[in-house]
């Protein structure tokens, strides 16, 4: 299906759809698929992230009243702003990436294979001292890699670009990275990181995925499984939906992955939400094939603004992924107020701008008939949304929440 829903009044309602016309339920989990996310590695990287100091499920929370006012039978909300203290699921999969760049560049400094809980223990310390890691980042995954260097004994230098919040850039800094501002986009930022590891032997560690740099990220998209599996395990039961906000589309593509390997062709309608100033997804899915959005892409959303999607995510996502949509600002300025305020019966729940878009564009979808037709949405919906952060700029979340910011 190819046809565009709108809804355009310049409100926070507002929203444009699109279907992936190769996006099916019934499509095969395949070899290729396989390389880049599967049980066994999942298994590796489960059994590392739980044995981490401070490892703990993150909480899901029942919005029953929210449901009711919806129109659906359930929505669960994925709460992450508690992982690690760090206040974002990206915990899970820079850090743990970390672990495993170091735990290759120590075996191969040594000659031997090295358990992956020396490497947690600070058992090789001089080899692990002469690595530097670095990449570019909107706030949080920058703080997990910052994280994970400082915590197993490595150096590491961030890559930040024009707009990332200075509450941000200070975040990552109480880490021990060095931080550089660059100029331009994310995307920009990202090519900067890599040209700068080129020439100093650097090791990037990005989420994202391009043409020559593939192995790392499926580390980083492996302990991002872990979010989805804790959600799955806690439900009372399976969703037929999942609204799931995309930057690149790492953690999306980790979400669907882990849902089509678990219920198959029974897995949930996989519905993306792209900021509309950055929605490199619904350019993609309207073209069947990855599509680069230009300018500076200027979103609220930081965590969102970027304007390529990996290509590690397409592969999973042009199979896996129904289809996305593209909503304002204020759609999440919408949902950072509702969440901070709930409706009687629903936890109050402190979710940061890039958290909510998931959640916005389920709410937006429902305002709609046709749109809530065409994706199935209804009486019998059970809906699992992912609050990927929590106020990770606590002067910038106050502003949205008390209404300075819209």
């Amino acid at each position: 299906m190819t046809t565009d829903y709108l809804r355009t009044d310049g409100t926070a309602d507002d929203f444009t759809l699109i279907f992936n016309a190769t996006g099916d339920p019934s499509a095969s989990w395949t070899a290729q698929q396989d390389e880049i996310l599967s049980d066994a590695a999942f298994s590796a990287a489960k059994a590392t992230i739980a044995s981490w100091p401070g490892y703990a499920e993150t909480p899901l929370h029942a919005l029953p009243s929210r449901a009711s006012e919806l129109g659906i039978d359930a929505l669960h909300f994925k709460d992450e702003g508690g992982r690690f203290g760090l206040g974002s699921f990206k915990a899970l999969g820079g850090a743990y990436a970390v672990a495993r760049l170091l735990q290759k560049q120590v075996e191969t400094a040594l000659g031997y294979p090295v358990p992956m809980a020396e490497i947690v223990s600070g058992a090789h310390p001089e080899s692990v001292a002469r690595v530097t890691v670095c990449c570019a980042t909107d706030g949080n995954h920058g703080r997990s890699v910052a994280w994970g260097a400082q915590s197993f004994g490595c150096h590491c230098v961030i890559f930040i670009h024009a707009t990332v919040s200075e509450g941000r850039k200070r975040a990552i800094e109480a880490y021990g990275a060095e931080v550089r501002r660059t100029a331009g986009n994310y995307d920009d930022s990202v090519r900067e990181a890599q040209e700068t590891a080129d020439g100093e032997s650097w090791f990037v560690v990005s989420d994202t995925s391009y043409p020559g740099y593939m192995d790392v990220p499926k580390d980083v998209m492996q302990g991002y499984e872990l979010m989805a599996a804790e959600a799955f395990d806690q439900l009372p039961e399976p969703p037929t939906h999942i609204f799931l906000q995309t930057g690149v589309g790492g953690m999306a593509a980790a979400v669907a992955a882990q849902a089509k390997r678990r219920w198959g062709a029974d897995r949930p309608c996989v519905v993306l939400a792209d900021p509309d100033l950055s929605a490199c997804w619904l350019e993609s899915y309207r073209a069947g094939a990855p599509t680069v959005v230009e300018g500076d892409l200027d979103t609220m959303m930081a965590g969102l603004a970027c304007g390529e999607v990996s290509s590690l995510a397409w592969e999973i996502l042009r199979t896996h992924g129904d289809a996305v949509m593209a909503l304002p600002d204020s759609a999440a300025t919408r949902e950072m107020r509702r969440l901070a305020a709930p409706l009687q019966g629903d936890p109050k729940i402190v979710a940061g701008e890039s958290a909510v878009a998931g959640l916005a564009g389920l709410a937006n979808a429902l305002q709609d008939d046709a749109a809530a037709t065409a994706l199935g949405l209804g009486a019998g919906a059970r809906v699992l949304v992912f609050g990927t952060e929590g106020a990770t700029d606590p002067e910038l979340y106050q502003q949205i929440v008390e209404g300075a910011a819209s």
